[in-house]
């Protein structure tokens, strides 16, 4: 009989945190989550989900070794999922060293406790595809090389060679999922897919705002966040670690996603919708362009959902 496993989810109050908690509960396990206060963080994506009461909470501060180190001593996990850390792109540029520490020093930190404890532990590390920087439209995969161009896309660069290292130098079981842009209605306000789903819905319920975009004519691969964790999951029980993009393999333009999340609602967006250089940022991607293949050959992935059918399970959650 299979040994009933532990999992630790660092930061699993965000979006990804609770879809894979839910994920790893409906799998028997035994899931401990962190955020920096536990007592102060209202756990909403948790509660909207039906598991709070179900997953075990922790505080831990990944840029402080020894709250990183008790959090793995009182867990004793066999799998630890990295989802902390400061994750907006746009943020980034505002607050670059709060970024940098929380993503590099995290990750370190993260990695070494790992390393020291007398267990032996299977770690995932959330990557990001804006390490690849603009590609020039060229799908990405594992070998594209890194062209960061942002602060959050510096700090996801450097950790994701912590991870390599310490898979080399140590032995540990650790990987890297390089996610692209995935969205569901546990997104913040602040991201700009919820963003513009929440304005639509504003509007069409008889709002009288304006929706104020930055760059429109970017082109991003767009999927479902709820399946990604799944490919998170499979990462960490495959015989040996490796690293794996996880994407649709279809770009669009965040137009068309605009439009399409305006149409839902029987609206033209030319009506609402207008561009500010406000929103723009100092360094943007103009094509985030993906290659999924190694995930469908080796990890048997591949995303059900594109970006239309994103939009419209958006529009359609209450």
């Amino acid at each position: 009989m299979e040994t009933k496993k532990t999992a630790l989810i660092c930061g699993v109050s965000g979006q990804d945190g609770g879809y894979l908690a839910q994920l790893l509960l409906s799998k028997g396990y035994t899931v401990w989550g962190t955020s920096r206060d536990i007592q102060g963080t209202e756990f909403a994506n948790l509660r909207l989900l039906g598991i709070l009461e179900r997953v075990k909470l922790l505080s831990m501060v990944p840029d402080d070794f020894r709250s990183v180190f008790m959090a793995i001593k009182i867990s004793e996990p066999d799998e630890v999922y990295f989802l902390a850390g400061q994750s907006s792109v746009g943020l980034s540029f505002e607050q670059p060293a709060e970024t940098i520490q929380s993503v590099v020093i995290g990750t370190l930190n993260m990695l070494e406790a790992c390393r020291m404890v007398d267990k032996e532990i299977r770690f995932y590390h959330a990557g990001s595809s804006e390490c690849f920087g603009d590609t020039q439209g060229h799908p990405a995969n594992e070998k594209t090389p890194f062209i960061p161009r942002s602060p959050y896309a510096v700090a996801k660069a450097s950790a994701f060679w912590l991870v390599n290292n310490y898979r080399e130098a140590y032995s540990l079981f650790s990987c890297t999922g390089i996610l692209f842009n995935h969205e569901s209605p546990l997104r913040p306000a602040r991201f700009v897919t919820q963003k513009i789903i929440s304005a639509a819905k504003r509007i069409k319920d008889g709002s009288k705002e304006v929706l104020y975009l930055g760059r429109m004519d970017i082109a991003r691969d767009w999927g479902w966040a709820p399946e990604y964790v799944e490919a998170m999951w499979l990462m960490l029980q495959r015989d040996r670690p490796d690293d794996f993009v996880i994407a649709t393999g279809k770009s669009y333009l965040l137009e068309d996603f605009v439009r399409l999340a305006f149409a839902s609602v029987d609206l033209d967006w030319r009506e609402y919708v207008r561009q500010s250089d406000k929103f723009f940022r100092p360094t943007d991607l103009l094509v985030s362009s993906a290659d999924p293949s190694k995930a469908k050959l080796e990890l048997g992935w591949q995303a059900q959902f594109d970006m239309p059918k994103v939009v419209e399970k958006m529009m359609q959650a209450v």
